[in-house]
């Protein structure tokens, strides 16, 4: 048997710091991501939703047995916003519905599915409306990064009050567009019964939790 031959203690604390030395010029030219949680980044004025980079996910429990997942995409909008004045800030989203996508292309097809023989969808039907959601009040929170914003919520041909907890994500300029670009995440509980989508309950849960995430652009 052959062994390697010991390696001075010198050698080991200097080949360390060697490579260290020689990493050290490739982390200093890593780019950095042009969105910062920064809200001084903010820029006054409004902004069109990135349709292609802006989603709603939806959460809902199954038997009791574990929670599934489905999502709509393409969302659409406007924002406008002072940062001198947060809560003067309005928003307004259209979701296509119809655009619906989940794990499962059976489920997909039933979330679309016609009623049968006259009679109502099981759940959105085969031509829904889009959804959309309106603010009526936004309530900016005491961290400066965070707020309620209060809003009409339609969806399947009935309108309720819905609140979005919001919170910035990030902002600054878009590498591709250039525009100047702001970022939220939100959070939001919704019972479907409320909007006439019945189906299963209570077996498949009557509360549906939304994860949002949405990214605008200054035009």
């Amino acid at each position: 048997m052959q062994f390697l031959p010991k390696m001075p203690r010198a050698l080991k604390v200097a080949l360390p710091l060697a490579l260290a030395a020689a990493a050290a010029p490739m982390v200093a030219q890593m780019p950095e991501v042009p969105g910062k949680a920064d809200k001084t980044r903010v820029v006054a004025g409004t902004y069109t939703a990135d349709a292609s980079h802006s989603l709603v996910a939806w959460t809902v429990n199954h038997f009791g047995f574990n929670d599934y997942f489905g999502l709509f995409g393409d969302v659409t909008g406007t924002l406008s916003i002072d940062p001198a004045n947060p809560a003067a800030s309005k928003v307004s989203v259209k979701i296509p519905v119809s655009k619906v996508i989940t794990a499962s292309p059976g489920l997909t097809a039933h979330l679309l599915k016609p009623g049968a023989e006259g009679k109502p969808a099981d759940f959105f039907g085969a031509t829904p409306a889009d959804a959309t959601f309106v603010s009526t009040s936004v309530v900016p929170g005491a961290d400066g990064t965070s707020a309620t914003i209060n809003g009409d919520l339609t969806l399947n041909g009935v309108t309720k009050p819905v609140a979005v907890a919001a919170t910035f994500a990030g902002a600054g300029t878009n590498p591709f567009s250039k525009a100047a670009t702001l970022g939220f995440h939100g959070t939001a509980m919704i019972k479907r019964s409320d909007f006439n989508v019945k189906m299963g309950l209570p077996f498949v849960a009557d509360e549906v939790k939304l994860n949002i995430t949405v990214a605008f652009e200054k035009k």
